[in-house]
């Protein structure tokens, strides 16, 4: 027990000085990169600093599978250059058995980052974009959100702020039944219009109304002033791709409010494989995140005086691009429908589990 307790001590510290090192370079990368998108700005360093380490946090859990690969890599040559591997070889511990203890602890790290950690980054990810889209254009808003009461649009420019609501949408994303616009001056805050339409559909640069009712709300009698139109434009800045880049895929959303927005989006009739891909492959992170502890682990077990150092590092870094990119890409084809999204995420963690056992075997009883 000892000896486990020391090993995942190990696997935890030589993790943590990973991320310091990884934090701080993408500190530096994010905040150059932000001194170059915001340059044309009377934007102080202070607030460059501030959003850069916001952003940076959402970077390092994305990668988290690579730092594990490089914590596990680094620890176990640092076990095998001091000669502890030879002493716990010559206490007759297996190395199957010797991985044990860390894969768990692994298991655990990761069940932690994504119930608790995860939240915390996704609300990092959320300001970051608030704080940046204020900066870079603060008179135009756009935002989306699903709830039970139907779907809810904002947009604004300088005259004020506009909400949306709409009962349902149909299958090509463009189409909206049941609108109910709400216009609030940007003064006061207080509404001054309101306009109700059958259906409504998205075209470039403005909403085209069927059957709308419109309604002055500054006027004493509202409804003896209200007008009715067969067919009605009213401008928006609003864009299909800009609907779809309100679902957050950048990781926005925590993956505790992912099943209340898929049952969500269900009921609205909209596309749901990229949020279901998404909640599996968080629940699958902690497998992940063992399979790259392993991966890193099995190459690094022999004595260093074994020889070929370098080329067991670049064999262990080369896989574990591999793997990642393996990850990825069947996520992808998941979301595209080419794949079950039940395989597409699960399976490359399994695999890359069955490999790195499969090479333990091979070098130790081969």
């Amino acid at each position: 027990m000892t000896l486990e307790r020391y090993l995942t001590r190990r696997l935890v510290g030589t993790l943590g000085l990973v991320l310091a090192v990884f934090f701080g370079m993408l500190f530096l990368f994010e905040a150059v990169e932000l001194v170059r998108r915001l340059g044309g700005q009377e934007t102080g360093i202070e607030t460059v600093l501030w959003l850069s380490f916001l952003r940076v946090p959402l970077t390092l859990y994305q990668i988290m599978p690579l730092l594990m690969i490089l914590a596990s890599m680094a620890l176990f040559l640092s076990l095998a250059r001091s000669s502890e591997l030879v002493v716990i070889r010559a206490a007759g511990r297996p190395a199957l058995r010797l991985l044990v203890a860390p894969f768990l602890a692994t298991l655990l790290l990761g069940a932690f980052l994504v119930a608790a950690i995860n939240p915390l980054v996704a609300a990092s990810a959320r300001l970051f974009d608030q704080r940046i889209a204020a900066l870079e254009n603060p008179e135009l808003v756009a935002q989306i959100s699903i709830s039970d009461s139907g779907i809810w649009l904002r947009q604004g420019d300088a005259t004020g702020q506009t909400v949306i609501r709409a009962e349902a949408v149909e299958p090509d994303g463009l189409s909206f039944l049941r609108m109910t616009f709400l216009s609030f001056d940007s003064a006061t805050g207080t509404p001054v219009a309101r306009i109700e339409a059958a259906r409504g559909r998205l075209q470039p640069g403005a909403w085209a109304l069927s059957d709308a009712k419109s309604w002055t709300l500054d006027d004493p009698n509202p409804e003896a002033t209200a007008s009715r139109a067969a067919e009605l434009m009213l401008p928006t800045d609003l864009t299909p791709a800009r609907i779809q880049d309100s679902f957050a895929a950048s990781g926005s959303l925590s993956v505790w409010a992912l099943p209340d927005l898929i049952r969500a989006l269900d009921r609205a009739g909209l596309a749901t494989r990229d949020h279901r891909a998404r909640l599996q492959a968080e629940l699958a992170l902690p497998l992940m995140l063992g399979a790259m502890m392993l991966i890193g682990a099995v190459f690094c077990l022999q004595h260093a005086r074994a020889g070929h150092v370098g080329r067991r590092i670049l064999i262990t870094v080369l896989a574990g691009f591999a793997l990642f990119f393996l990850r990825n890409f069947a996520q992808v084809l998941g979301v595209n429908g080419q794949i079950p999204i039940e395989l597409a995420v699960w399976a490359p963690p399994v695999a890359s589990v069955l490999l790195a056992v499969g090479v333990l075997l091979h070098l130790e009883d081969g």
